[in-house]
């Protein structure tokens, strides 16, 4: 969470536990996902969990009701990364399915959907200020854009196996 008291888990088994950073306890675990949990992530508030799932869903949770608040779709296979932008106002996905989506978390639409990988998409990460994203892939490559005109602006080659993690 943005206070550091709480800490999340996704897991194969198809549950999101939210555990209590000091002490360790389970609080809750959130049910009702169709697929294994690949990614979670807080909302910059802490009011939402995203879980990306093998089904190519992803949930957004309320981490204090424990319930699903509702999915978005669009993916045709696995999500295995997301990340909110620093502002709340959108999250991007990473999935199998080669892409990398922006979505309005208010509405659930997606806003662009970037083909720039050949392969998998393993991580997406947003920078600080929230203007450019950065995705990582079975393809080996790294890529940047501009997540307000979703254009391509790096493509950074040089690792000799797929990248699964990038972070700003």
């Amino acid at each position: 969470s943005g206070d550091g008291t709480h800490l999340t888990s996704g897991s194969d088994d198809g549950t999101v536990k939210l555990w209590d950073s000091n002490s360790g306890q389970e609080l809750k675990s959130l049910e009702g996902h169709e697929g294994r949990v690949q990614s979670v992530a807080f909302s910059p508030d802490g009011t939402t969990l995203a879980a990306g799932c093998g089904n190519g869903k992803i949930y957004f949770l309320d981490p204090t009701a424990g319930e699903i608040k509702s999915s978005l779709t669009g993916h045709s296979d696995w999500v295995w990364s997301v990340s909110w932008a620093p502002d709340g106002k959108r999250l991007a996905s990473g999935s199998s399915d080669k892409t990398v989506r922006i979505w309005d978390a208010a509405t659930g639409k997606e806003l662009s959907q970037l083909r720039a990988h050949s392969d998998e998409v393993n991580a997406v990460a947003w920078s600080p200020c929230g203007r450019w994203l950065a995705s990582g892939g079975d393809d080996k490559m790294v890529y940047v854009y501009d997540a307000e005109t979703a254009e391509v602006t790096s493509s950074l080659r040089g690792h000799e196996y797929p990248v699964n993690s990038v972070r700003w």
